[in-house]
Parts: structure tokens; C-alpha cells; sequence
């Protein structure tokens, strides 16, 4: 049976198919996949693939400090929260990731047009979608009045990013006062 040594929560286990885990409390929620680090496998580019059953609550651990002679006595309790998850599959990440790529061939020759033109507004400065903040706030005043338009349109529909609307707006309210 293969198994693989996977990182979760900075933590490595050693798994196989169909193996419950208990492990840290993970972010992922009930009945969802997903797919942990793979640090050694059987072959290369194997993909884990494990699902989460539920959340529970780890054994109580009991905390005692004690003085002698003093009479300075104190404990406390701790419960880890778990996550419980199963090991769906070990399999070839190269086979996996080609399956969807085949399926998704046709939806996007279907409407390959239609991916750019929502990524990018016309008139908007080359590059823009891969440009910072700080890039947008030093090169907005130097744009025209359309350019600075198609841009902000782009930040009030795709990234909403707060300083390059600030800049953005900023630019153009100078632009209408000269």
C-alpha cells in the first residue's frame, strides 16, 4: 500500500489510503477536501488528497503547581482542539492536474474573448493589473483623463484596493481643476 510523509500544521505524519488523523485544529471546514505538503512519496509528484470528518476536543491534561511548606497549591486544565481528517487518496499530481485540464478545454474555447475583456478595461495603462500601490500613486498623475477612468474602473470592479482608488480619484480631481 503506498504511503506518503505529509506536513500539517507544521507537523509531519506518515499516511496511508483510508488513514484517520487527529491533528491541530485546521481552517478548513466539515466534508471539505484539501491537500497537504507532500515531503516524501512513494514516486514523485504525488498529490495527497485528505478530507475533513470533524472537529473534536483533545484529552484533558491536568496542570498542578505545588510549594512545599508553603501552602501555595494551584491547577488548571487544558483540552487541545482537533481536527479528525482522512486520507481520501495518494496519487500521481501530474495525472490529476491533466484531467482538468481537459475538461476545462472546451468551456474555454467557448468563449476565449470573454476572459480578457473582464481582466482588463480598455484604456487602462499597460501592465496595470500587476502594478502596487505605490507604483498606481506615483504614475496616476502623469495618465490622461481616460486612462485614469478605465483604471479606477478596474480597481472599483476587480481589486478594490483602497490607496489605488484614493490615488486614482485623487489624480482625476486634479485633472478637472486644470
Amino acid at each position: 500500500m503506498a504511503h506518503a510523509i505529509v506536513r500539517i500544521g507544521g507537523k509531519q505524519y506518515r499516511v496511508q489510503e483510508g488513514e484517520r488523523l487527529l491533528v491541530d485544529r485546521l481552517k478548513v471546514e466539515d466534508g471539505k477536501t484539501f491537500t497537504p505538503d507532500v515531503l516524501f512519496a512513494d514516486g514523485d509528484g504525488v498529490q495527497v488528497t485528505a478530507r475533513v470528518v470533524g472537529e473534536t476536543l483533545g484529552p484533558k491534561i491536568r496542570i498542578g503547581k505545588y510549594k512545599p511548606k508553603k501552602g501555595y497549591k494551584r491547577h488548571t486544565g487544558f483540552r487541545a482542539k482537533l481536527t479528525q481528517i482522512e486520507i481520501e487518496s495518494i496519487g500521481d499530481g501530474k495525472r490529476a492536474a491533466a484531467k482538468p485540464a481537459a475538461e476545462t478545454a472546451a468551456p474555454k474555447s467557448e468563449a476565449p474573448a470573454a476572459a480578457p475583456a473582464d481582466d482588463h478595461v480598455k484604456g487602462m495603462p499597460k501592465g496595470y493589473e500587476d502594478m502596487t500601490v505605490a507604483e498606481i500613486s506615483e504614475a496616476a498623475p502623469g495618465w490622461r483623463r481616460p486612462m485614469l477612468e478605465a483604471a479606477l474602473e478596474y480597481e472599483r470592479a476587480h481589486a478594490a484596493r483602497k490607496g489605488a482608488t484614493a490615488a486614482l480619484e485623487s489624480a482625476l480631481a486634479a485633472k478637472e481643476e486644470h
